[in-house]
């Protein structure tokens, strides 16, 4: 990648320019850098080489027009305070990104560029999470940071945000990508976020100020997510999901994919379902994650040696709610179900799930239901019938999704 390294006429003017003309397709930019050896030469040669690469006639158009106004305004942009601008060759660039099939020529970053070479694990899922969703990618980032490895996401609704409030707790560094000009942000709702991400990490993206979150903007931004990290963790997704893209591109550039199951009524966790059939990482706990990461040469030396998760001491409670957090799963269940599980009436069973609620063990999620709160043990009681459970520790199979390890 020598070709690309800085040269005269490389300047910042240039590579924004080169930006807004070849940037529309990152597969055409990284052809025309390698064809003119530069920014300025591929812009000066930037008729012919869409001849040469064949390039659509969208892209041809965009090479013919593109609007040098718009240069000045991302140099306006860029004059802001922690505001950086990183291309193909610079020595911030982040090595993985570069290493990959399409990656962005320039990026725009706002925060400490060095974050983007942390070691990172890309959490992603569905918007319209649920609470329990939510509290799984905020643990899982937590306790990541906790081991030294960042997270990345895209700033979304539900799980990206869960996974950037989580990591922000923690003192590795988070990262977010995003599918328009960091001149705005989005959604709107995530102004703050988006102010704590800059402060803790970066805000990222290959798109110019002005530029809108449009639906093509999405699977670009999700290649970069990917890119980023040393895998990919999915944490409720549907088949439709925009994650399974980010998963399919992790793929594509060498990464680990992990999923988290669900439950076989919870729609939300049919793509992830989906990922472990074909092949991904089964992800119980936060321990699942670490041992393979461990193996990884972009995060060998980062994390803690040996240790595993700390399993929850037996709670001190009664018989009667250890029964009840035994009956209890962790999905959202009525009330009038765990008095026929349970075989107590309804204002004894009443006042046990105040008590559960008071010592942290399980927490009201809509009128008249409970769910347990992850890592609260029960060990020691019988569980009837109709509870159903499982201890058995699943692990992936033989993976089409892993790839060999350099």
């Amino acid at each position: 990648m020598e070709q690309w390294q800085e040269r005269g006429d490389a300047s910042i003017r240039c590579w924004l320019a080169f930006n807004r003309s070849f940037g529309v397709s990152p597969n055409i930019a990284v052809r025309a850098l390698r064809r003119a050896g530069s920014p300025g030469e591929a812009l000066r040669r930037r008729h012919a080489l869409a001849r040469e690469l064949r390039a659509p006639t969208g892209v041809a158009e965009r090479l013919q027009n593109f609007d040098l106004r718009g240069v000045e305004e991302d140099l306006l942009w860029l004059s802001g305070s922690r505001r950086r601008l990183l291309w193909i060759g610079h020595r911030d660039y982040p090595r993985l990104l570069s290493e990959v099939p399409d990656p962005p020529p320039v990026l725009f970053v706002e925060g400490d560029p060095e974050s983007l070479s942390w070691p990172m694990l890309a959490i992603v899922g569905s918007r319209n999470a649920s609470a329990t969703g939510r509290d799984i990618a905020h643990e899982f980032a937590l306790k990541l940071g906790e081991a030294g490895i960042g997270t990345v996401s895209g700033l979304a609704l539900g799980i990206d945000a869960a996974a950037h409030r989580g990591a922000l707790r923690s003192d590795a560094p988070t990262v977010a990508v995003c599918a328009r000009g960091l001149d705005r942000t989005y959604p709107h709702s995530h102004e703050e976020l988006a102010k704590a991400v800059s402060e803790s990490g970066a805000l990222v993206s290959e798109f110019p100020v002005g530029a809108a979150p449009l639906r093509s903007h999405f699977p670009r931004r999700n290649r970069i997510i990917s890119g980023l990290s040393v895998g990919v963790l999915v944490v409720e997704a549907s088949t439709r999901s925009g994650a399974l893209i980010t998963a399919r591109r992790a793929l594509e550039q060498g990464r680990d994919v992990f999923a988290v199951p669900g439950s076989i009524r919870n729609p939300l966790a049919r793509g992830c379902h989906q990922l472990i059939r074909a092949g991904a990482i089964v992800t119980e706990g936060v321990q699942d994650v670490i041992e393979e990461l461990a193996l990884s040469p972009g995060i060998r030396g980062v994390l803690p040696a040996g240790g595993s998760e700390e399993r929850a001491e037996p709670p001190c409670l009664g018989e009667d709610a250890r029964r009840t957090l035994a009956c209890l799963g962790f999905e959202s269940t009525p009330v009038d179900v765990l008095v026929a599980r349970v075989g107590l009436t309804a204002d004894a069973l009443s006042s046990i799930l105040l008590e559960l609620e008071l010592d942290g063990y399980v927490k009201s999620t809509a009128a008249g239901s409970y769910e347990r709160i992850a890592g609260k043990g029960v060990d020691g009681i019988e569980v009837p019938d109709g509870a159903g459970r499982s201890d058995a520790r699943i692990r992936g199979p033989a993976s089409a999704l892993r790839r060999d390890r350099a």
